[in-house]
């Protein structure tokens, strides 16, 4: 799997951290932030859809 480095505002990942370890919703930092970039993906794609800029298969 690539690896990808980015900067990121302290105040952004403090946030985020919030919702990482035991008995919270994700269990690593990189667990929050692949699943925060599929959710953003999924809704480019609803948005493309609503105006017709991909067809249904153009991802699979």
């Amino acid at each position: 799997m690539p690896k990808v480095s980015l900067d990121i505002p302290s105040q952004l990942l403090d946030d985020l951290k919030t919702h990482v370890g035991d008995d919270k919703k994700f269990v690593s930092l990189a667990d929050a932030v692949r699943t925060a970039c599929r959710k953003l993906l999924d809704q480019l794609d609803e948005i493309d859809d609503l105006h017709g800029r991909r067809s249904r298969d153009s991802n699979e």
